[in-house]
Order: structure tokens, then sequence, then C-alpha cells
């Protein structure tokens, strides 16, 4: 990588990011297709957001994307957003062109894909048990709707949080809704019910973080995706795996969300596999 005053800049916008594989596969997606341009990380703090955002276009940066906390709150930022994305409710890619901001979300579109790759599915029909209601959730939530799923029941710690997807869900897709209260009589049946078990939530990047949800929920015939990729193998799909279960981790989704997010910048076809190349070497 070789960087001069043509160099164009992409890059990430979260707080913490230090934790982050995206600039590996981003940069070597550039280098691979000879791009001038560097994807870097940038931690930003709440306090600092709207000036930061407000700065990019001014700075010369091309294209951004946003990660946690900040996927609902730069919405108010921006000076467009797509369609989709304002559906959601959440932003995780920006596009500056001539100073002007536009906001996507590739976050659910790279999850049905990445679904679609690991287990053989589409969402058409079948029946989703979330765990989480951030806005990753979201993302995911709207975007298995649109592609027809059959029932999507969500469940949060803030039980308001669930609800709000669920009406959100209610009142733009004819998808059936259901947001429960942390339950376990209901969970589990709910979950018994389900073809999909999905872990939107941050729990099991850490060794000792409490269980996403009881193993004596899960049973054989559930695919289990947990959208954490670091570690590889989370509690919960060890869990799910020893009651037969096939799982799958949030590489896929990674992959393919910065896909759609490299492509929205550049307007070209993504190297996907020396980005994918890229995120199995560090994991």
């Amino acid at each position: 990588m070789h960087i001069n005053g043509k160099t164009e800049i992409c890059g990430l916008i979260g707080y913490p990011v230090r934790h982050t594989f995206s600039p590996l596969m981003h940069n070597a997606a550039f280098e691979t297709l000879g791009i001038n341009a560097v994807y870097l990380p940038f931690e930003v703090r709440p306090e600092d957001l709207e000036s930061v955002i407000h700065c990019a276009g001014a700075l010369g940066i091309h294209g951004l994307n946003i990660t946690v906390p900040y996927k609902e709150k730069v919405l108010k930022y921006l000076d467009e957003i797509d369609k989709e994305a304002a559906l959601i409710g959440a932003v995780n890619t920006i596009v500056i062109k001539e100073g002007r901001l536009k906001g996507y979300n590739t976050d659910g579109k790279g999850f049905v894909k990445s679904l679609q790759e690991e287990f053989g599915i589409s969402p058409r029909g079948k029946r989703f048990f979330i765990m989480g209601a951030g806005g990753a959730s979201r993302a995911i939530s709207f975007s298995l709707a649109l592609q027809g799923a059959g029932r999507i029941v969500l469940v949060d710690e803030a039980a308001d949080k669930a609800l709000d997807i669920a009406r959100a869900l209610t009142k733009s897709t004819s998808c059936e809704t259901i947001a429960l209260k942390k339950d376990n009589k209901a969970m589990k049946e709910m979950m018994l019910n389900s073809d999909v078990f999905i872990n939107a939530t941050p729990c099991g990047m850490k060794p000792h973080d409490p269980k996403v949800v009881d193993p004596d929920f899960l049973h054989k015939n559930l695919l289990v995706y947990d959208i954490i990729y670091n570690p590889r193998t989370t509690a919960l799909m060890r869990d799910a795996r020893n009651k037969g279960a096939k799982t799958a981790n949030g590489i896929g989704m990674l992959l393919n969300q910065g896909v759609l997010s490299f492509s929205l910048w550049t307007g070209k076809k993504a190297p996907v596999h020396v980005m994918k190349k890229a995120l199995v070497g560090v994991l």
C-alpha cells in the first residue's frame, strides 16, 4: 500500500473499534483492484460523533462504515437515507459525494446472503427467533421480513426495544412478528417451534459472559446463527452442537455486508475471495 496525495480515505466509526477486522478485508480489496485508497478505524466518543460526521466530507473521506453504538444515532446527521435503511431505522454504510452524505444499510442483506451460504436456505416461510433488539437486529429483522420470513420472534433484556422493532415490522411488512418478554417458559415454547435462532447481542464475545439462552431450549432441528465472529466458536455454538444443531458464526455476515459496502463506495465488484481470505487468515 502506497499512500500519497491522491489516496482516498474510507473508514469505520464506532466506540470501541479496536477489535475490528474490517480494515484487513477492505485494504486487501483496494490493493487487489489497484484502487488508491485506504480504510482506517476511527474510535469516536459519543460527544464527538456529530462534529466528526459533519467534518467527514471536508476531510475528503469517501466512505464510512458505522458500527455500535451509532447505527441509529447517525441518521439525523445525514443528507439522504436509502429507502431500506430508512425503513430499518439504522445505517451502517455512508457514501460521501461532493460533500453530501447518503446512508445505507448492508447488514441485513449481508446476513441473508450468509444465511443462504451457510445453511442453504432462504428466509421465505421460515420461523426465526432473534435474541437482541439493537441496530443489527433491526437490520436482520427487516431484511428477513422483506424476503418473506414466515414469523419473527424478538426478545431483549429491554422489552420495549423488542416491541419497538415488532411494531415497525408489523406496520411495514406482512410478516407475523412477536415481541416476547424474557420469560423462560414462553421462550422455550417458541424456540421449539422455530427454524432458525439468531444471537444478535454481544453476549459471547467474552469468556465469562452469561449464556445467551438456556441450552435446554436448543434442539437438533434448529439452525443456530451467532453474529459474533470473534471468538469463531462461541459458547452458544458449542451448546447448539451438543444438541446436534447446525451452527454458523458472524464471519459470513461481516464479509457480505463489507462486500456490499465496498461496491457502494467504489462502484466496482468486490473481490470476495480476497476479502474472505483476509478475514479467515486473522481469525
